[in-house]
């Protein structure tokens, strides 16, 4: 199971990206399973040498009652101590942004995140890029 965040291409140049664990409760992976996500606005931020991801929207799961949790809560993301320092340095020097890009399931049953190094992209620049992709678009219909 995979879900993208599709903005996040959109909106982002993205330099770098690494793969990182999400702490969850029970409920919450299991609404995942069912598809219940959205990554609207979601970004990460380094506080106290701990990397937290705010604004990813996973809905409440229908059948669980005994463990409710808040929908848009930040949510812990699991990465080593070097890897939080040198992301830290990133952000505070450069000015690059941590958004998700995608969240999926990998073989083991883990969610895990690929979590983005990136600038936000102006608009004259998504504005080139739309108009590089109709002139692709024409140069195909031509040929």
């Amino acid at each position: 199971m995979e879900y993208k965040n599709r903005k996040a291409r959109r909106n982002y140049q993205i330099f770098k990206s690494l793969e990182v664990g999400i702490v969850l409760t029970g409920n919450e992976i299991k609404s995942i399973r069912t598809g219940k996500l959205n990554f609207k606005d979601s970004y990460a931020i380094i506080e106290n040498e701990e990397v937290w991801l705010f604004n990813l929207h996973i809905s409440p799961y229908d059948k669980g009652s005994y463990q409710d949790y808040s929908p848009d809560r930040k949510r812990k993301l699991l990465l080593k101590k070097n890897e939080i320092s040198r992301l830290g340095r990133k952000v505070t020097e450069k000015g690059f942004t941590l958004i998700p890009i995608r969240l999926y399931i990998n073989e083991n049953g883990f969610a895990k995140i690929e979590l983005g190094l990136a600038k936000g992209k102006k608009i004259y620049e998504k504005r080139d890029k739309i108009r590089e992709r109709d002139i692709q678009k024409e140069m195909k219909k031509v040929n």
